[in-house]
């Protein structure tokens, strides 16, 4: 009976999915399929990196956290990214917080593994050293965007973000969790929030956020969204599906 060749492996992770073929198979055995729970930290401050994570569902903040204790989302990530990108630049130390916000399935790659991979893979290099470049385009605009945009439009702009990472049009969500990562006071995210609603944008309640009106809330967000977006379409390709 002739050997069944081992189905070849079809990753949902946008820069897994981009490797040749060859590169992925060379990978695919050492990345290690793991559940991840909502605010489970993957990588905190100054503490070594043992492993970056490529995300085939769900989202993780990237938190800069304060002497005092308070926090700000400067970035997120999804099935378009990973997590442990100071690896790739040659330190095993980040400054900031990897939090899960949603969660999902992580494909997980030892800290050796993942060097090894990178001194055999150029396409992977490559590819990540472009995601390094979207992702801190990310972090500049979020920056810009939270200095000089109401509130309104960064609470479309984050909804939006966050949507884009969910798997439907449903996901957890608190306020308390909004106003943290928008690093403003719950009262202002509740009277956002509460307008969203009663436009139909949104529906909230109990933990979970659903979003009603996709097109309404591109229009209530600032031009942030749509600029970091078209960042990484340009550096990484138009999302499939």
């Amino acid at each position: 009976m002739a050997d069944q060749q081992a189905p070849a492996p079809s990753p949902r992770n946008r820069l897994l999915s981009a490797l040749p073929k060859e590169e992925l198979a060379r990978i695919w055995p050492q990345l290690e399929p793991v559940s991840a729970e909502a605010k489970q930290i993957l990588m905190a401050p100054d503490q070594p990196i043992t492993a970056v994570h490529f995300l085939e569902s769900g989202a993780v903040s990237m938190l800069a956290l304060l002497e005092d204790g308070k926090a700000a989302e400067v970035g997120q990530v999804g099935s378009e990214g990973m997590v442990g990108l100071p690896l790739l630049l040659d330190s095993d130390r980040s400054v900031f917080e990897a939090m899960i916000q949603a969660p999902g399935r992580l494909l997980r790659l030892s800290a050796p593994a993942f060097r090894e991979a990178l001194e055999a893979c150029p396409t992977l290099r490559s590819l990540l050293l472009r995601y390094t470049l979207a992702f801190q385009q990310q972090v500049a605009q979020t920056a810009a965007c939270n200095g000089n945009h109401a509130l309104d439009q960064r609470l479309a702009r984050w909804l939006l973000m966050a949507h884009d990472r969910a798997e439907g049009d449903e996901f957890p969500m608190t306020q308390e969790f909004l106003a943290m990562m928008l690093c403003v006071h719950r009262p202002g995210v509740t009277v956002a929030a509460r307008l969203f609603q009663q436009a139909g944008l949104i529906r909230y309640g109990q933990g979970r956020m659903v979003i009603t009106d996709r097109e309404g809330l591109e229009a209530a967000a600032c031009e942030c969204y749509a600029t970091v977006r078209r960042q990484f379409e340009q550096l990484l390709g138009a999302r499939r599906g």
